[in-house]
C-alpha cells in the first residue's frame, strides 16, 4: 500500500516500511519488527541497532492506514 504524506510516500507491506522522500532525496527502510508508532505525536520511528530514524506524519489517518497493514504491535 502507498500512503502519501507532505514530504513523500510510505510504501507499506506486512513485512517492511519504505519511506521515499520527495524528489528522490532519500529512501528509508525498516523491517516491521524494528518500527514503532507513537500515535499521540504522529511519529513513525525505526531502531535497527546501528541505524535509527524518525519521521513525523501529517495526520492520524496515515497512522491508522499504516497500523492496519503492519499490525498493532508497532504502537507504543
Amino acid at each position: 500500500m502507498v500512503i502519501t504524506f507532505s514530504r513523500g510516500k510510505l510504501i507499506v507491506s506486512p513485512f517492511e516500511v519504505q519511506i521515499r522522500l520527495q524528489d528522490g532525496q532519500a529512501v528509508l527502510r525498516a523491517m516491521v519488527e524494528d518500527i514503532q508508532v507513537r500515535r499521540d505525536v504522529l511519529v513513525l520511528s525505526a531502531d535497527a541497532g546501528a541505524v535509527q530514524w524518525s519521521l513525523t506524519l501529517d495526520n492520524e489517518t496515515q497512522i491508522d492506514s499504516l497500523v492496519a497493514i503492519v499490525g498493532e504491535q508497532v504502537l507504543s
